[in-house]
């Protein structure tokens, strides 16, 4: 748990007592109430803050309030799931994830997702990657995600564990200084050398389904991605993708508007296309973090993850055009 708890045992609920650390420093209560109230709805939290049920240092709060080392927060009696209601996480999968580590210390863990793997749970999915890590780290008080990658992409996701951490690289991809992020893609064409980069503004749009969907639109946010040509095969490139900016989807739309989907995108490229390439060995999302540079305890950290063996071996069978 991520803040001290004084609670009397018993059957029934009780008022519990809630002191918060340096790990919960800084956090909105909300947020800290979705995660210390595993079970409770959204929707109940806000109600319970509405009513004065949850209050800080004896004061009714607001759900924007941002805690304070030292804090005391007075939780009225709720029923809250029981900690052997998680689903358990095959052994299997804590193996492969713990062998995709490929930094860890104290404060911060670097892992090489699998693509298909997404990272927490939700919308149906019982667990995501997020969730795998606490579960091979119950003895380690502060776990969350300090960025996302889609389920379908592959490669180098940073996961804090502690909230300095989390807090200084968040500010760091905000003020796009000291976390640099490079992306591997499988696209279809021959991208043009001196296509470098596309400058085009994505808008987010939800369909009736729930599913998300980017496109460009003059009416979307900024949004800025750098290329460089790795290799040409016969009727496929493989490129470098640099992200300037960090919109939902933004690599997949690029390369699309380009007019060079990436090969296995289920939303962006032609199903015709993605049925070939499937012949071809590519059953998956051809997008890859392939490299990170944070700068980090004052020295810049590089880490790098190759493309996976099933993408490599597909690749390696495809005819070199120039």
């Amino acid at each position: 748990m991520t803040a001290s708890e004084n609670n009397t045992a018993s059957e029934r609920p009780q008022v519990r007592f809630v002191t918060i650390d340096e790990n919960n420093d800084g956090q909105r209560i909300d947020n800290f109430l979705v995660t210390f109230l595993k079970g409770v709805p959204k929707g109940k939290i806000y109600n319970l803050l509405r009513k004065g049920e949850i209050r800080v240092n004896k004061k009714r709060t607001k759900p924007d309030y941002r805690l304070a080392a030292e804090d005391v927060v007075r939780i009225a009696p709720i029923v809250v799931a029981e900690p052997n209601d998680k689903p358990m996480v095959a052994e299997g999968l804590k193996r492969e994830i713990e062998g995709r580590i490929v930094f860890e210390d104290k404060g911060l863990m670097v892992i090489n997702k699998p693509s298909g793997l997404a990272v927490h749970g939700g919308s149906g999915l019982s667990f995501g990657l997020v969730e795998v890590v606490r579960q091979m780290r119950p003895q380690e008080k502060f776990i969350e995600l300090v960025h996302r990658l889609d389920r379908d992409t592959s490669g180098l996701i940073m996961i804090a564990k502690k909230r300095s951490v989390l807090k200084m690289l968040h500010a760091a991809l905000r003020d796009k200084d000291g976390v640099q992020k490079t992306y591997n893609a499988l696209v279809l064409g021959a991208w043009p050398k001196r296509k470098l980069q596309v400058n085009a503004p994505l808008l987010k749009n939800e369909l009736k389904s729930g599913e998300r969907v980017v496109k460009v639109h003059a009416d979307g946010k900024e949004s800025l991605t750098r290329f460089k040509v790795l290799r040409w095969f016969d009727g496929y490139s493989l490129i470098e993708c640099e992200p300037v900016t960090g919109r939902t989807h933004q690599i997949r739309v690029h390369t699309q508007f380009a007019g060079y989907p990436i090969v296995g995108d289920d939303k962006y490229t032609p199903n015709e296309a993605n049925a070939t390439a499937k012949q071809l060995g590519f059953k998956r999302l051809c997008l890859h973090a392939a490299r990170l540079e944070i700068q980090y305890n004052d020295e810049l950290l590089v880490l790098e993850a190759p493309l996976d063996e099933d993408w490599q071996t597909a690749m390696s069978a495809l005819p070199t055009k120039y």
